[in-house]
């Protein structure tokens, strides 16, 4: 027989946080190689929303795994910048270094999810970017303390077919920041703004864009920096 009742609506809740206004936890940290500019890297954060209650389900924590446990919210890889961190000079001749602005960046996650002791316990302590971001992330300093951010992203095509999000922090203006402690009073988060912050796929026409399922997760990555990273969302 054919019901009527309890037809089921849309695709579902995605999965994989969009470009929004997202309150989340850092989950790890990773260094990415660029593969078009040798010596370059993204700062990758491995992020996961409060959780979304109701009837979500998220993704398998391993997907290998079913019994294994689900997110309780949505997931999504977003770099610290959307460019990366390289060595070079301005147009105005200001140098610019890139293992500083990693740390630059390191330390504003420390400042937003209070943990600046060990950033300064880390002082002279590591002879490499590689090493210090691989403590950051294996010390977790950032565990469970929520951030706000606010989250770009640019269209792209995945390997299903559908359209997701490579996520990113965008530049903050003056007076602004992309990414916040949720305890502060006075917030000085960015407004998301959908007509700034996503930029669109170059093509004719965007398939839809899916909910996503534990076979499909994609999340955008480059090279990685070496196996020993722990990049698990």
């Amino acid at each position: 027989m054919i019901t009527t009742k309890n037809i089921p609506s849309g695709g579902g809740t995605p999965k994989v946080i969009q470009p929004s206004t997202v309150e989340c936890k850092i989950n790890s940290v990773s260094l990415d190689k660029v593969p078009y500019k040798e010596g370059a890297y993204h700062l990758s954060l491995n992020v996961e929303s409060t959780p979304m209650g109701g009837d979500f389900e998220g993704f398998l924590l391993d997907k290998d795994n079913p019994d294994g446990g689900r997110y309780d919210g949505q997931i999504g890889r977003v770099r610290f910048s959307e460019w990366p961190y390289s060595d070079g000079e301005t147009k105005t001749g200001i140098k610019i270094t890139r293992d500083t602005e990693i740390v630059k960046a390191v330390q504003t996650i420390c400042k937003e999810t209070h943990c600046t002791d060990w950033l300064e316990a880390q002082d002279n302590k590591h002879e490499t970017i590689e090493e210090f971001v691989m403590a950051f992330n294996s010390d977790k300093p950032f565990k469970d303390k929520f951030v706000k951010m606010c989250v770009a992203g640019r269209e792209y095509m995945n390997k299903a077919g559908y359209m997701n999000y490579d996520l990113y922090l965008p530049r903050a203006g003056r007076g602004q920041v992309s990414i916040e402690s949720t305890e502060r009073e006075s917030s000085k988060l960015m407004a998301f703004d959908s007509e700034a912050h996503i930029k669109k796929a170059k093509t004719e026409s965007v398939t839809s864009f899916s909910a996503g399922s534990d076979d499909d997760l994609d999340v955008p990555t480059t090279s990685k920096v070496s196996a020993d990273f722990n990049l698990d969302l």
